[in-house]
């Protein structure tokens, strides 16, 4: 994991974690990078840990790979295949594990059906490790911007569900190397 001191260079809108709560971090904040994933940062302030939305890296002195954060809406009539939709949800972590949310084991259902305007509306059940983190929403919403960043789908819709609890079996091997639970 890299972890690096920042200055902010401008004010920005942060998510609080675990909690969920937006803030805003001011200009001239020291914070410290501890996580880049899925075209998001993960800092720490004196004020608690934070998660800082790709579209704010420039803040940070960031720059991000347009790919790496989902791109507009697209709903070009294209086929759309579950293996694209699949690997768009690998780009997406909860900001306090480096895992991505598939090999967490968070995704449980990935629906695909034709949209009334064109294109492929996606219906995905997920997920999560705790049912009180208040990141789930945030998760989601990165989940739902990620596959609508898919050519050819015009919306998605992303449930949290938690019947059947999540539990440690449900992380790929992939992700159980990556915390070292194996």
């Amino acid at each position: 994991m890299s972890e690096d001191q920042r200055t902010l260079t401008r004010e920005v809108e942060a998510t609080l974690i675990p909690q969920g709560t937006p803030m805003t971090l001011s200009e001239g904040e020291s914070v410290t990078i501890t996580h880049r994933l899925g075209g998001n940062f993960t800092v720490m302030t004196m004020n608690g840990m934070f998660r800082i939305s790709g579209n704010n890296a420039d803040a940070l002195g960031e720059t991000v790979d347009p790919a790496a954060q989902a791109a507009q809406n697209s709903n070009e009539d294209v086929p759309v295949e579950k293996e694209q939709l699949w690997e768009a949800i690998k780009k997406v972590f909860d900001p306090e594990i480096p895992v991505n949310i598939v090999d967490l084991g968070l995704v449980y259902s990935l629906e695909l059906e034709a949209h009334p305007d064109g294109g492929q509306k996606v219906s995905m059940e997920m997920t999560l490790t705790a049912p009180g983190c208040g990141m789930g929403p945030v998760i989601a919403d990165d989940a739902k911007t990620h596959l609508e960043g898919v050519p050819g789908v015009a919306s998605a819709e992303v449930e949290i569900v938690w019947d059947p609890p999540w539990h440690q079996d449900m992380i790929s091997e992939t992700g159980k190397m990556v915390l070292g639970l194996i």
